[in-house]
């Protein structure tokens, strides 16, 4: 089979208008509020038929490019938007590794995938999808979850999207593992296989079941079940450190008594006091717009909740990898006593990089945007998550520490033997974001019971691979010219 299709000549065509036959006349009772619901079989009938204008073949489609300078070109741009004195910090952490570069290029795959073929059936996006993008988290009811924890550049858009830069990404942290072609092959084939075998089973549940779903613990651990001892041992370590992992317990890790106060701990780069924001304007009346903006985006009952807390202290903190640059603070507020602890996050939301393609006229406020979408992912996340805005720039909020947890892919962490167990988790994850907010009958009816698109995505996921490391190579080559700002 080959890996590369570099020679395939691509020609981007629109979506044909296809109808579709209609087996009933619905009655007035039977037609939803906005359009008329088909039954599963119609709709996955409809996801055939979009094969006719993007084939599953079509899917595979990279051309290999050596050398460009669109990456360098697209991370100067960003640099504009961003705190001019925390650019070099930015590459320095993207120089790290070509997987750290593709963390941090979520612009540059999205510029490139607007160059392939795609449906154009449209989710809800992460936007950012990559296998170190996901983690646990507290539900509402307050019970761990595990699904996808970064949604900075989510928006509605293509599902493949999505599913493309997430197998990419792990050809590449397959890659930094040491592993061999067989073993990414494996682990990309796992994740879309995943991915279409848990959308073909959300496509059978009715919706309001549908947008109850969640991956809990118990559903995590039979999943390990299949992947060994290795991998069930290293899920429950992590659901372990989630569970633990409360504003109680982060307490005396991040915040210490001074002068009879207790205040947040200095980490200097990555922690630091400051009575200004980046653009010396004093940070005290900006925090305090900005609760009083967030606090009204709360359902009642959780601005209730928020109103019992009082801010004893605030931090910059500098978080991630293409987050780098932007605004971010964390909040310390005491409830009761010293025992009731809330560590918040306050965090800049700029534009996403998919708005040059999909667009975002419903979202004038770009923390509003992150929260509908984080909503729409999780389905049912952090009661205190929600926006404000401060001096015309847009933030969203949420809790620092409440049983989150991430995966970090590497030899001491989630390594070869984990990996397999967590990949399927990630295809299963991807997958009841894309049905909660999607159509997941025309979604399944597209990508069919068969292995093909696993095999179209098994190339692309190695063509773009290895875009990344010319890419990745064009970039510390631009550092060393001095072409961009690095930090040593």
């Amino acid at each position: 089979m080959p890996i590369f299709r570099s020679e395939k000549r691509h020609i981007m065509t629109p979506i044909k208008k296809i109808t579709i036959p209609i087996e009933h006349t619905p009655t007035p009772h039977q037609r939803s509020y906005l359009n008329i619901n088909m039954t599963e079989k119609e709709n996955k009938e409809r996801g055939k038929l979009l094969r006719q204008s993007v084939s599953l073949t079509d899917q595979s489609f990279w051309k290999v490019t050596r050398p460009r300078q669109d990456p360098i070109r697209i991370l100067a741009e960003q640099a504009k938007t961003r705190i001019p004195t925390l650019i070099p910090l930015r590459h320095q952490r993207m120089s790290a590794s070509p997987f750290a570069f593709f963390r941090g290029g979520a612009a540059i795959m999205a510029a490139d995938l607007a160059k392939t073929p795609y449906t154009n059936l449209h989710v809800q996006l992460c936007g950012d999808m990559h296998v170190a993008n996901f983690g646990f988290f507290a539900t509402t009811e307050h019970h761990l979850a595990f699904g996808i924890n970064d949604f900075d550049e989510t928006l509605p858009g293509s599902w493949e999207w999505d599913l493309k830069r997430l197998v990419a990404s792990a050809v590449i942290a397959c890659e930094s593992l040491g592993t061999n072609k067989t073993y990414s092959e494996d682990i990309v084939r796992t994740i879309v296989f995943s991915y279409r075998e848990n959308m073909a089973n959300y496509a059978k549940l009715p919706y309001i079941v549908l947008a109850n779903q969640y991956l809990d613990d118990a559903q995590l651990r039979m999943s390990a079940q299949r992947y060994g001892k290795s991998a069930q041992n290293f899920l429950q370590k992590q659901i372990d450190l989630a569970q633990n992992s409360t504003n109680q317990s982060f307490l005396h890790k991040f915040t210490k008594n001074t002068n009879g106060r207790r205040r947040i701990i200095d980490e200097p780069p990555l922690i630091t006091h400051s009575n200004v924001d980046h653009l010396g304007i004093p940070i005290e009346p900006l925090l305090d717009e900005a609760i009083l903006t967030y606090a009204d985006s709360l359902l009642s009952d959780r601005r209730q909740l928020l109103k019992r807390y009082v801010i004893q202290d605030f931090a910059r903190k500098i978080v991630g990898v293409g987050s780098v640059g932007t605004s971010c603070w964390v909040l310390y507020m005491q409830g009761l006593n010293n025992q009731d602890p809330l560590f918040l996050q306050y965090k800049e939301a700029q534009k996403s990089v998919l708005a040059p393609y999909f667009g975002d006229p419903a979202f004038n406020h770009q923390g509003r945007r992150v929260v509908a979408g984080q909503r729409m992912l999780q389905g049912a996340p952090d009661i205190l998550l929600g926006y404000g805005q401060a001096k015309n720039i847009d933030y969203y909020i949420r809790q620092l520490r409440d049983m989150k947890g991430g995966i970090s892919i590497g030899s001491d962490d989630c390594g070869k033997k984990e990996l397999p167990a967590f990949a399927y988790l990630f295809g299963w994850a991807l997958a009841l974001g894309h049905a909660r907010s999607g159509n997941p009958s025309i979604l399944s009816g597209y990508l069919g019971k068969s292995n093909q698109i696993d095999d179209a995505l098994v190339d692309f996921s190695f063509a773009y691979a290895q875009q990344n490391a010319i890419d990745f190579e064009t970039f510390t080559k631009a550092i060393k010219q001095g072409k961009l700002p690095c930090a040593k």
